[in-house]
């Protein structure tokens, strides 16, 4: 008889081995669901973190890409007006030699003494304009 008694309580220690066993399993799954929750909501958060740096990133391109075009815009015409002036400046530079040698002509012919200046080649040395240059300040030419 005494080995019945041991076997009824082996058996009952056995039962509160799984059972201890059977809680920490449970509590393991229960804190890694947890776990895992957290997790998901850390990668939403995230996800909803860089979908909105995204959003501001776009419309900060956007509005870069805007401020590019209209100095693109400036730019050409500038450069067209500034074509435009260097025809001219052509065009009234072989006018203005006409006249010298006109003058010049008339001068030999008349024997009058007539002073003519040397034209300075502006386009290679624009500092030798006999007038004074207007300056150009970058908030002229870079308006938004």
């Amino acid at each position: 008889m005494s080995s019945t008694p041991q076997l009824v309580s082996s058996g009952s220690d056995a039962d509160q081995r799984y059972a201890k066993f059977d809680e920490r399993k449970r509590k393991r799954m229960e804190s890694n669901r947890e776990s895992a929750k957290r997790s998901r909501m850390k990668k939403q958060q995230r996800l909803e973190e860089l979908s909105s740096e995204t959003t501001q990133l776009q419309n900060q391109n956007s509005i870069c890409r805007g401020k590019i075009d209209s100095v693109e815009r400036n730019y050409r015409s500038i450069d067209a007006e500034n074509n435009v002036l260097r025809a001219q400046l052509a065009e009234l530079t072989e006018r203005l030699n006409s006249l010298n040698s006109l003058t010049q002509f008339w001068a030999d012919t008349t024997g009058f003494p007539v002073d003519i200046p040397e034209i300075p080649d502006t386009l290679l040395e624009p500092w030798q304009l006999p007038c004074p240059i207007q300056p150009i300040t970058a908030s002229d030419m870079f308006q938004f």
